[in-house]
């Protein structure tokens, strides 16, 4: 072992220890967290349950023809309830990479998706994986609920995905070609469908 690994290893501890939750996003009270959606709406909830790349932060976005939205940064051990219409749609997360998610959501549904972390060349990469209906309620399923606190936007997270802005456009285009060259049945296994939402 050279001289350099233990000092490698104190940062990379330093950094598990002191990064794992953005201080961006603002912690829901137990009276703000959303139990429904509103009449005629979807909700999809983004959750991280796990600890892997805790100290990287990742976003996830919708692509829109009218406009890609913010939808917050989800970091380890946080989940955010978005509220959308009811239809097809396609979300994005970031950090190194970009990667993509379908969705095909029905009216009065919530759905879940689990951001999910695996090391990339210099930082963690995420994926989105949908959770399909037969998952819910399972201990798996409680287990990755339980491990998680929602979380939302503030004026902070907003300003950072407005100044950076440019460059997640940037890695969306680059990463949008790679998705749109994958199969249909690899994107199926990317999707929720309208029966996943309870």
């Amino acid at each position: 072992m050279t001289k350099a690994c233990p000092r490698l290893v104190f940062v990379i501890l330093l950094a598990m220890a002191s990064g794992c939750t953005s201080t961006a996003m603002r912690p829901l009270g137990p009276g703000s967290v959303p139990s429904a959606p509103a009449p005629g709406g979807s909700v999809i909830i983004f959750m991280r349950p796990s600890f892997v790349g805790g100290a990287i932060q990742s976003s996830v976005f919708e692509l829109r023809p009218d406009g890609d939205k913010f939808v917050g940064i989800v970091s380890s051990k946080t989940k955010i309830a978005y509220a959308t219409e009811p239809g097809q749609h396609l979300f994005m997360v970031i950090e190194e990479n970009a990667d993509f998610m379908r969705a095909n959501m029905a009216a009065g549904k919530t759905y879940y998706a689990l951001v999910t972390p695996r090391m990339g060349w210099w930082k963690a990469r995420f994926s989105l994986r949908p959770v399909h209906r037969n998952e819910i309620g399972s201990g798996e399923f409680n287990g990755w609920d339980e491990a998680t606190h929602f979380v939302e936007n503030t004026d902070e997270s907003r300003q950072w995905a407005r100044d950076n802005w440019p460059s997640i456009q940037d890695k969306k285009v680059d990463y949008v070609r790679k998705w749109n060259q994958k199969s249909e049945a690899d994107k199926n296994e990317l999707t929720l469908l309208e029966q996943d939402g309870k």
